[in-house]
């Protein structure tokens, strides 16, 4: 099963996140919890380590309207496939026609009073909740919490699988889109021989999609006078009205300072 961008999945799908990099997951996520609230479904996130705080940083618009549960299951009585198929039968009967969209941080399989049978028995009984094609859902897998026979499992009982769009990716760099804001997000060393053709792919496509074009380099460690000539070259050709912003730690920042139509965001290391 090959894996899909977060932005074309549907109502009534179920897919699986696998993660390594908790920058990346918060983006997915946020893709799809905007893609949720301007359908105007229910939106639920069961996650202890993602919040409506962390969802505001990440500049998702109506993030106040998401529903934040930490966990999927009793806390008293511990996790139970069950039970916590019976609670989203319960979220999806409050949704309403609207429809349900929910991410589940799958980690509570990692418990000692879980195991894996009672994962094994949440992902087979709640495929009966997506034959109505109102609840759509993401559950997220950490790739350093669960064992490689794990994540195989959860790839073969999800019918999607969800990851970033990837425009390079090698031991040094990795260029892939992000969600929001929409644009691209880079990471380690951005320098002209190995990223220059890949970045510069990422933002004519940026350019074709998004209004404005976001470019998030915080993961940045080096920027060669050649990867920056090409962000300036394409903040310069981008139609009146449209800017470049650019978020990046403060000394990447000098070096992209005062171009008209590009906008830096910059942070102290």
């Amino acid at each position: 099963m090959s894996a899909v961008s977060v932005d074309r999945l549907r109502p009534g799908d179920h897919a699986c996140l696998t993660f390594s990099d908790p920058d990346e997951r918060l983006d997915l996520l946020a893709g799809f919890i905007g893609a949720g609230l301007a359908r105007g479904e229910r939106v639920v996130c069961y996650s202890e380590a993602i919040g409506a705080r962390d969802l505001r940083r990440h500049g998702l618009d109506g993030a106040e309207a998401v529903v934040h549960r930490e966990r999927l299951w009793d806390p008293q009585a511990g996790p139970d496939a069950k039970a916590m198929v019976a609670g989203l039968a319960d979220e999806l009967g409050r949704a309403g026609d609207a429809g349900l969209r929910i991410t589940a941080d799958m980690c509570w399989a990692m418990r000692p009073r879980a195991g894996a049978e009672q994962l094994l028995a949440f992902e087979n009984e709640v495929g009966v909740l997506f034959a109505t094609g109102r609840l759509t859902a993401i559950c997220e897998y950490d790739r350093e919490s669960f064992d490689p026979v794990t994540l195989g499992y959860a790839a073969r009982v999800h019918p999607r699988t969800v990851a970033a769009t990837v425009y390079h990716e090698d031991a040094r760099l990795r260029i892939c889109r992000q969600h929001v804001p929409p644009g691209v997000r880079v990471s380690g060393e951005l320098d002209a021989a190995a990223g220059a053709e890949a970045l510069a792919d990422a933002l004519a496509e940026a350019v074709r999609l998004d209004p404005d074009v976001h470019v998030n380099l915080n993961r940045v460690t080096d920027l060669a006078p050649g990867a920056a000539a090409c962000l300036i070259q394409v903040a310069n050709a981008l139609p009146l009205g449209r800017h470049m912003v650019v978020t990046c730690p403060a000394p990447i920042g000098r070096l992209l300072a005062g171009v008209p139509s590009l906008k830096v965001l910059s942070r102290e290391l």
